[in-house]
Formats: C-alpha cells, sequence, structure tokens
C-alpha cells in the first residue's frame, strides 16, 4: 500500500514538473519514479521562486535562488548529474558558446564557468564567446573559475581558488593555482 501510495505522489509531483519544466532533464538516477527521491524535492522546493517569482525562469531544470545561470540552452549536462548544478554560489555562463560538463563530473559551490567576457572596446557588449569543455570524472574544487576556451580531459582535479586560463586536454592529472599550472599527473 505504501509504495502505490508513494507511486501516486511521484505521479502527481511528475506532472506538475512537466508543466514547469522541459522534462527531458526530469529523468535519471534524481529522478527515479518508484521513490520520492532528491529531483521531486527539487521540483516542490524550487518551482514557485524559479517559474512564479522570476529567478532563473528560463532556466529548463529545477535550480536554487543561489546559483546564477546565463543561457541555459548552451549548457549540456547529463541529468545524472544535475545535483552538481544545485551548489550555491555556483555561476553557469554560456553566452555565444557552449558549456559542456561531462559526466560524474563533481563541481563544488562558488564556481564560474565563463565561455565570454566583457568586449575590451564597448563593455555593453559581449566579446566572441569560446566553448568550455569540462571531461568526464572531473573535480572542480571550491571557489574555481574556469575560463573561455578551456578544455580540461578526463579525470582532472582542479584545486580549490584556482583560476584555469588555459586546456589540459590530456587529463588524468591535478592543476592549481593562478593561473592553473600542472601538478602531478594521477
Amino acid at each position: 500500500m505504501k509504495k502505490f501510495f508513494i507511486r501516486i505522489i511521484v505521479k502527481i509531483v511528475y506532472l506538475w514538473g512537466i508543466l514547469w519544466y522541459d522534462k527531458k532533464y526530469l529523468t535519471g538516477k534524481y529522478f527515479d519514479k518508484e521513490h520520492f527521491s532528491k529531483g521531486w524535492i527539487w521540483i516542490l522546493k524550487y518551482w514557485f521562486g524559479q517559474k512564479v517569482i522570476g529567478y532563473g525562469k528560463d532556466i529548463p531544470w529545477p535550480v536554487p535562488k543561489g546559483v546564477m545561470f546565463s543561457n541555459p540552452k548552451n549548457i549540456i549536462f547529463s541529468p545524472d548529474d544535475m545535483y552538481e548544478l544545485q551548489n550555491n554560489g555556483c555561476y553557469f555562463q554560456a553566452i555565444n558558446a557552449k558549456l559542456i560538463i561531462g559526466r560524474g563530473t563533481k563541481i563544488a559551490p562558488n564556481c564560474g564557468f565563463i565561455t565570454t567576457n566583457h568586449d575590451f572596446y564597448d563593455l555593453n557588449k559581449s566579446a566572441e564567446g569560446k566553448e568550455v569543455n569540462i571531461g568526464e570524472n572531473c573535480w572542480i574544487g571550491m571557489n574555481s573559475i574556469i575560463l573561455p576556451g578551456v578544455i580540461l580531459g578526463n579525470h582532472t582535479i582542479v584545486g580549490a581558488g584556482s583560476v584555469v586560463t588555459k586546456s589540459f586536454p590530456e587529463g588524468n592529472c591535478v592543476i592549481a593555482g593562478n593561473p592553473a599550472k600542472f601538478v602531478k599527473k594521477i
């Protein structure tokens, strides 16, 4: 009886969720149809502020108020990793270029992912965007910033507080510092 009741509640929350969010994001491990999992809680917790009050109104998946997204249609990630997009203080900016976050990548709070900067000659405009591509199973430490055009290979660990200005496409390494430099192979 309890399982039946939970399935009914999940179905109701799912139907409510697809009214407000793109259903392609309401899949994966956080949106289990058999259990009342984290994803369903996110829908109930965030929909009013996000869709009614209007913070992050254009974001097609549930997010808390403390996370900023610019041009979410250019952000590519697996719904199985949606938890990583819930960290307070993070800034995901994908203006004029794609931001690709590989499967299994862990993102700490207060990280910034930036695909474009201001135009040096007209600060009201954006410069040409450059794709940012984070490989699979990476770990981005707290307060790190990934700048336009950066490619991080699979299994790259970015030390806390790092500013990544260049690519490390080979992966399997630890990088850290400002600007980030190779620390060691893993």
